[in-house]
């Protein structure tokens, strides 16, 4: 899944509307032999779907490609991402998909049966293995990590220095303490935007469960592990925000509204990904980015956080399969994924793409890279959707009061219920 805001809820709905009436061949792609690279230069038309912003910029980026292979063409079509899964899905049924598709990290599951598996010639060693996990399905490796995306602590750096905190704070304890303070000690009505409700408000929580030593599934996938001590720790340490007043439990899910009251002060600490700090940039004007930095997500048994973004994958029906996988191998070279963080700010997946000043200039970005070192994803089979749904209804209980036990016992029930989806 893609964490940006303008994908991730349409992603989800989409998700979540068509996933009930997506069916699978039965093939589990593990089965299937292995395609290969070509080893030349290739020719030919290459179809590619791309979700949003990448797909309206790709084209640029490909010219390289095609530079490098005077006679192949890139296709490229750009889908908005709220039609983009009924979109893959009707492709697929019909038969008519195209050679090369930017997946959702949570659809990877949804559709493998129609994936071929990737071939040895495509080089991941340099790449985040957080994100590398997304790919794997069934024990088989359908697609290559594209861009990543993860989630670190947003918060205000003056308003903190009044509270006390001349540094960010590593612990659970401390993270706690020093939202408290920003409200008795720099005046902020909250001490941080934590989402109460809604959809994927589950999923905002995780990377404190995460880093409380919870996990969704036990070790090989085959039932669903959340009512344990570990989770119900993570998300008494969450519910417990709410209870002592320093986050808002009825926060407003206007656009722009958080990043408003983070400019404002009145609520100096938020959770997000990359785009946000040029959404905050832009609401707070010239010499804002002076003002606030970034912090991993603090630590109790790890310090987890939640890893999105989006995978390449070549259909098995494709017509060029070998050019494709080569144009997949183009785009997972190091000086092309910086090259394309300088069109459109996706953050590189390959490692060694950071060393680019373009993304060594902003101290920010360090951060996140180091919290991409340690970083989880939710388990990839098709019955996410409905326990990740089942699961926002219980933290909203969890946010007005409901013991997290009690809460997560019962979810744990709607899971066992649902299944694993195989």
């Amino acid at each position: 899944m893609v964490l940006r805001r303008t994908s991730t809820a349409a992603v989800c709905v989409a998700a979540a509307l068509v996933l009930a009436a997506c069916g699978r061949s039965g093939n589990d792609a593990s089965s299937t032999p292995t395609a290969s690279v070509a080893s030349g230069k290739v020719t030919g038309t290459i179809t590619l779907w791309a979700q949003g912003a990448e797909g309206e910029k790709l084209p640029t980026l490909l010219k390289g490609f095609e530079k490098e292979n005077p006679g192949v063409k890139v296709k490229v079509t750009a889908i908005p991402w709220a039609d983009a899964h009924s979109k893959y899905q009707t492709a697929i049924a019909g038969g008519t998909t195209p050679d090369i598709a930017q997946m959702g990290t949570t659809w990877m599951p949804d559709f493998e049966s129609a994936f071929q598996a990737v071939p040895s010639g495509i080089d991941t060693g340099d790449m985040f293995a957080g994100s590398k996990a997304t790919n794997v399905v069934k024990g088989a490796t359908l697609g290559v990590p594209w861009y990543v995306d993860t989630r670190v602590v947003y918060y205000r750096t003056d308003l903190a220095k009044k509270a006390g905190y001349a540094t960010a704070p590593k612990t659970f304890a401390e993270f706690k303490a020093m939202t408290k303070a920003l409200q008795t000690k720099a005046g902020a009505k909250w001490g941080a935007s934590l989402v109460p409700s809604g959809t994927d408000s589950f999923q905002s929580a995780l990377p404190f469960a995460w880093s409380a030593g919870a996990s969704l599934m036990n070790s090989d996938g085959t039932k669903w592990t959340l009512d344990t001590p570990q989770m119900t720790a993570g998300l008494k340490y969450y519910q417990s925000f709410f209870k002592d007043g320093i986050a808002d439990p009825n926060l407003s899910t206007t656009p722009g509204g958080r990043e408003a009251a983070f400019v404002k002060g009145s609520a100096p600490v938020l959770i997000d990904g990359p785009y946000e700090i040029g959404a905050l940039n832009t609401a707070g004007g010239a010499g804002f980015d002076k003002k606030f930095s970034v912090m991993t997500i603090p630590k109790d048994q790890s310090a987890t956080s939640f890893v999105g973004g989006a995978n390449l994958v070549v259909f098995k029906k494709s017509a060029h399969s070998a050019a494709a996988w080569k144009l997949v191998q183009y785009l997972s070279k190091a000086s092309t994924q910086a090259d394309w963080y300088k069109t459109t700010g996706d953050l590189p997946a390959v490692q060694s793409a950071w060393e680019d000043p373009s993304l060594t200039a902003d101290p920010k970005l360090a951060v996140f890279k180091e919290q991409l070192n340690d970083t989880k994803s939710p388990p990839a089979n098709t019955a996410w959707t409905q326990v990740s749904a089942a699961a926002d209804s219980q933290l909203e209980k969890i946010v007005k009061g409901t013991d997290p036990a009690t809460a997560l016992k019962e979810l744990q029930s709607s899971a066992d219920s649902i299944g694993t989806g195989d």
